[in-house]
């Protein structure tokens, strides 16, 4: 009976201090299955390197020629974490019958892998992984993950619940998610685009091994402006109802004012001016943003820049090897 190739892909940044014991409790989980005849002795941990300034590619280099089941791919610079497990999936998608993503720090409980594999055997073709809490979390992290999720839901956009990119695709899967042609990438709310047979996988989140987190606030706002503005024009649709709203305050400002003449009761104010302008020009300058907003994914995506460029590629070279 033919076994099936698993990839196992892991974006890195920075993650020296971390690499270590994650090559380690993959390595453990990879040669399990392997040993039960649930994947192939070809399977790989496939590391990708995402422009890392410290030791990151030095030691995933080393790795490589310790472990014939690892291998990495080096960026030429810094290309972002979405494009980092986009270059994963497109370098091993030939080789491999499932991929799964999950990132360095380990938050993500590693023995949920074979649940994952078990589900793909079972007929499915995407398998999440879903936290089954947020105890880890801060309040404050925790009550804007619930918000945004709600804000992405009315929205219109389709996606899974406490679940970020620790996922399982079956080959056709990848493919087609690789069909997907935007720059700007927001995967959590592509892989349900895809379709095909989908189901979850539950799992307690750990704290970070070590290391600090690769997603502080300001990059977890910009992410979540991405995944709104990637997939849904409502903000658009608000400007054009403020603006409406602000009209009919307008006109009824207007015609106060005119009554308020004819009675002979005005009485010149510099608040009111004032109070005018300012909100005027703050819905004035919210609206040009929102707008520039899409106006610069338009610029973005129209040049059709590659979305990175591999310098170096361990990964072919082993499949080939053993071709």
């Amino acid at each position: 009976m033919r076994r099936n190739t698993l990839t196992i892909v892991v974006p890195c940044y920075n993650e020296q201090e971390v690499l270590p014991e994650t090559v380690k409790e993959l390595g453990i989980i990879l040669t399990k299955m392997q040993d039960e005849n649930k994947v192939s002795e070809k399977s790989k941990l496939l590391f990708v390197n995402d422009g890392s300034h410290d030791e990151t590619w030095k030691l995933i280099s080393k790795y490589t020629k310790e472990y014939s089941y690892v291998t990495g791919v080096k960026f030429s610079r810094n290309y972002g974490h979405q494009n980092a497990l986009l270059a994963g999936m497109s370098t091993c998608v030939d080789y491999s019958d499932m991929i799964i993503t999950i990132d360095a720090d380990l938050q993500d409980d590693v023995n949920a892998i074979p649940e994952m594999v078990d589900s793909y055997l079972n007929g499915y073709d995407v398998v999440y992984g879903v936290r089954n809490s947020r105890a880890t979390d801060t309040f404050f992290k925790r009550r804007t993950a619930l918000a945004f999720y709600g804000l992405m839901k009315r929205l219109g956009v389709h996606l899974i619940p406490d679940s970020a990119d620790y996922r399982l695709l079956s080959k056709r899967a990848t493919r087609a998610l690789l069909r997907f042609q935007e720059r700007n990438l927001f995967l959590r709310g592509m892989v349900p685009l895809v379709g095909y047979k989908s189901t979850k996988v539950y799992y307690a989140r750990k704290e970070r091994y070590a290391g600090t987190s690769k997603y502080p606030l300001g990059k977890m706002l910009h992410f979540a402006l991405d995944g709104i503005t990637s997939f849904s024009i409502a903000p658009i649709h608000l400007i054009m109802y403020l603006g409406i709203i602000t009209v009919i305050i307008s006109f009824i400002c207007m015609i106060y004012t005119l009554v308020e003449k004819i009675s002979g009761h005005v009485v010149s104010g510099w608040s009111s001016l004032m109070i005018s302008i300012w909100l005027l020009g703050g819905i004035q300058l919210i609206s040009i943003s929102v707008i520039g907003e899409y106006v610069g994914k338009i610029f973005s995506e129209v040049k059709r820049r590659p979305r990175f460029t591999i310098e170096t590629d361990t990964y072919t070279k082993k499949m080939e090897d053993q071709e």
